[in-house]
């Protein structure tokens, strides 16, 4: 007691308060650079790789963990901590405050060895040459006159297919005039047509194919192939100093795979260039993908890039693009609307009363089915082409909510849960179209909505929204008015889902058709 008499009162002062302000001090910084909650069960040097292996569908999965973890969480996938949202204000707040921050890609395998070293525009870093292939991509490739001046493409193509597969009923029609047919095979053939004529001038299936019909099935698998394994789990992005191991062999198979694809492309790039020479001296001009990016940038060098990788590389993503989510997206809506007849014959009331059965259907036709672009818009909500946004990276320490998340943190986007939230869609996991004719008539899918975001959001949402959504109601518009369309059994259709780097079917959708118009329309086409 005498030693504190001693003291001034400054002193004493001093001795009171600060040990209070340094426990404030304190808790206001650990407050600060809170990190996103991580869940429980991790393992040493693998992380949460055993929990997220248990479900072939990792949103689902992602979706109940968000129920018991909150919006917003980390895991760790082998020794990267990742951050998942799953709720729209996160997914705000990362694509509008945070956007440039989280605008980068992890460099990871599969991106190494399938993308031409970050040449394709999807898989390319955030920086001037990513900018300048978006705006060619999105600004002269894809914008809206030029998709318009294709329109004819896109009509002629799925009016060749629905007349193939009138004549394939004609062949094959049973004594109760149905035929049945694989739709899973069938719209995925009629989206790769479609899009290869658009890049490439070709088509690949049916009866004016330019190759045999083995050979483009082994061309569309190797597709189908490149995709599965852009969204195979690769152990050397978990665990980098184990990819030398290349376990599972999916190192190898992407290598091999992206070879294969490689040789496919640059022929069709080789000939354009002797068909360009040729038109060049008659005075005509092409007009697909590839004759236009010769046009444009032939013989240049864009950022370390030749003309000749760019173009590849971006024809190979168009493709992909194209093929991938446009057939799901119709896979899906056909499943849902075989499991809801009602809804089904709605539609059809519909295209009977805005086209009739005495004409085929146009593009002008396609802003008139009020209808179809709400189912197709529910079914985008339930499932989405990706239902995880393809992995970013965080480029700088970010606030994220109440979270600080650290610089170099992976960030996943459960799309799937944010449009299935209860809070913001009633009956959330119920097929119900008319939502958006009503309550939600005023959300649209291109990125601005961020309880609906089925093609992403932010600076790298899909610059193909438009191509792709006119894809898919032309081509579901023409077959449901061409084919009357039933399941093959009285039991639901399976909707079973398994994620590649797409949200895809586990069963094949085979279902009957038979012709609902005229014959002499079907001779027309």
């Amino acid at each position: 007691m005498e030693s504190l008499q001693t003291l001034s009162p400054l002193t004493v002062a001093l001795l009171v308060l600060i040990p209070p302000f340094l426990y404030l001090f304190l808790v206001l910084h650990r407050t600060r650079n809170k990190e996103p909650p991580t869940i429980p069960g991790a393992w040493p040097i693998i992380g949460h790789l055993p929990l997220l292996a248990r479900s072939p569908a990792t949103h689902y999965l992602l979706g109940e963990l968000a129920d018991r973890h909150g919006p917003i969480f980390s895991i760790k996938i082998g020794t990267v901590k990742t951050v998942v949202i799953s709720n729209w204000e996160m997914a705000k707040e990362c694509f509008t405050t945070n956007d440039v921050a989280v605008s980068y890609r992890p460099y990871l395998v599969a991106c190494q060895n399938m993308t031409y070293n970050l040449a394709m525009l999807g898989f390319a870093p955030y920086g001037q040459f990513w900018r300048d292939m978006r705006k060619n991509v999105a600004f002269v490739f894809l914008a809206d006159h030029r998709i318009e001046a294709l329109s004819h493409v896109r009509i002629s193509e799925v009016r060749t297919s629905a007349k193939e597969l009138y004549h394939k009923w004609r062949r094959g029609k049973t004594e109760k005039e149905f035929f049945m047919v694989d739709m899973t095979q069938w719209l995925k053939e009629v989206a790769f047509n479609m899009v290869l004529r658009m890049v490439a001038g070709k088509r690949y299936f049916g009866e004016t194919a330019v190759i045999e019909e083995e050979e483009a099935r082994i061309c569309l698998a190797a597709f189908k192939e490149y995709m599965r394994l852009l969204g195979v789990f690769a152990v050397g992005d978990a665990v980098p100093w184990l990819r030398r191991f290349d376990f599972g062999g999916h190192e190898k198979a992407m290598k091999e795979n992206f070879k294969e694809l490689d040789a496919v492309v640059a022929e069709w790039l080789e000939e354009h260039k002797r068909k360009r020479n040729l038109n060049a001296e008659k005075g005509d001009k092409g007009e697909d993908f590839m004759e236009l990016m010769l046009s444009e940038i032939n013989g240049t060098n864009i950022h370390g890039f030749d003309s000749d990788t760019i173009i590849k590389a971006t024809a190979m993503a168009l493709i992909l693009g194209g093929t991938d989510t446009s057939s799901a997206t119709n896979i899906w809506t056909l499943s849902l609307l075989l499991n809801n007849p009602h809804t089904l014959k709605k539609v059809m009331e519909e295209i009977d009363t805005h086209i009739g059965k005495e004409r085929l259907v146009t593009e002008s036709d396609i802003n008139k089915l009020v209808y179809l672009h709400a189912v197709v818009k529910e079914s985008l909500r339930l499932y989405p082409p990706t239902p995880l946004n393809a992995p970013r990276e965080f480029r700088e320490d970010c606030k994220l909510g109440e979270y600080h998340v650290k610089k170099g943190t992976r960030l996943i986007t459960n799309l799937w849960k944010i449009q299935t939230d209860p809070s913001i869609w009633p009956e959330p996991l119920e097929f119900k179209p008319e939502r958006f004719l009503t309550t939600h008539k005023d959300v649209d899918v291109k990125g601005k909505h961020f309880e609906l975001i089925p093609f992403g959001s932010g600076r790298r949402v899909c610059p193909g929204i438009t191509f792709g959504l006119r894809s898919s109601y032309l081509t579901l518009a023409n077959f449901l008015h061409c084919f009357d369309v039933s399941k093959t059994s009285s039991e639901p259709i399976d909707m079973t889902a398994a994620v590649e780097l797409t949200n895809v079917r586990v069963t094949p959708l085979e279902v009957l058709i038979k012709p609902r118009l005229a014959p002499s329309l079907y001779q027309t086409m």
